[in-house]
């Protein structure tokens, strides 16, 4: 194995609202896609690095992140990596990756989180050497996924995981829903001024039509109501001053859910 080399991201639009996300290890000349949104763009975009698709890495099984994994290993032959608490649901699913363990991509070790919630066995990768972590639909810029199978609960423990990595993390998450998440924060936290001015900041953004995201994590953790149970603010806002953090964040999520 060569010695490894900063991992290359190359960021790009997908469907309607998503990202497509390549990831380039040029000293082992390996390149993933963090999941399939859309093949036709997947494909564009490695014909404009010059790359070859060696690898692609699910974070869940929805439609719109594992839709173009049988048509890109047909084309490309490359090794499909998944959950494995979800491999019936992943197709065509090669390697099988659980909680706290980790997957060798080239140099580059990737952790492995089971951030169950918006799905049972999504999953989010942290390449720690990198600081980089891309999450799915688990952790948005100033949001989360919407819980279509999992518990509040669930989430919470899910997002927990992430709330511990360095601040420094640059959080590459699957939609660009920063707009309309900062509508609802800045409703729950209103008094929150590194919110205040990074709503300005993103409002500035999409005007000039450029993506929000990347995000970095400790941004997202003095700014996301949903990594901030915990803010006395919050809780004011929500009517939940002193509960139980499961419950503010639920109450959060509802009230996101009907926003």
């Amino acid at each position: 194995m060569a010695i490894s080399t900063p991992l290359e991201i190359y960021q790009f639009p997908c469907l309607s609202d998503n990202y497509g996300y390549l990831v380039h290890d040029s000293a082992n000349n390996l390149t993933a896609t963090i999941d399939t949104p859309e093949v036709a763009p997947i494909n564009a975009a490695l014909a404009a690095k010059g790359w070859s698709l060696t690898h692609i890495m699910n974070t869940h099984h929805h439609y719109d992140h594992a839709g173009g994994n049988i048509e890109l290993k047909e084309q490309w032959g490359c090794t499909i990596v998944g959950s494995k608490s979800d491999a019936k649901r992943i197709p065509g699913i090669d390697v099988e990756v659980a909680d706290g363990g980790t997957y060798d991509f080239g140099g580059h070790t990737a952790k492995v989180f089971d951030v169950s919630g918006h799905t049972q066995g999504h999953i989010a990768f942290y390449f720690e050497q990198d600081a980089i972590l891309f999450s799915g639909d688990a952790l948005f810029a100033l949001g989360c996924g919407r819980l279509f199978e999992g518990t509040p609960a669930q989430m919470w423990e899910s997002l927990q995981k992430l709330l511990v990595l360095p601040d420094d993390t640059t959080v590459y998450c699957a939609h660009e829903y920063t707009q309309a998440n900062a509508r609802f924060a800045i409703s729950v936290e209103p008094q929150n001024t590194q919110l205040q001015a990074r709503v300005t900041e993103i409002n500035a953004l999409r005007a000039a039509n450029k993506p929000t995201v990347p995000s970095i994590l400790g941004v997202e953790k003095a700014t996301n109501p949903f990594l901030r149970p915990m803010s006395t603010d919050l809780q004011s806002t929500v009517g939940m001053v002193g509960a139980d953090l499961v419950d503010v964040f639920a109450k959060t999520r509802t009230l996101k859910d009907n926003f």
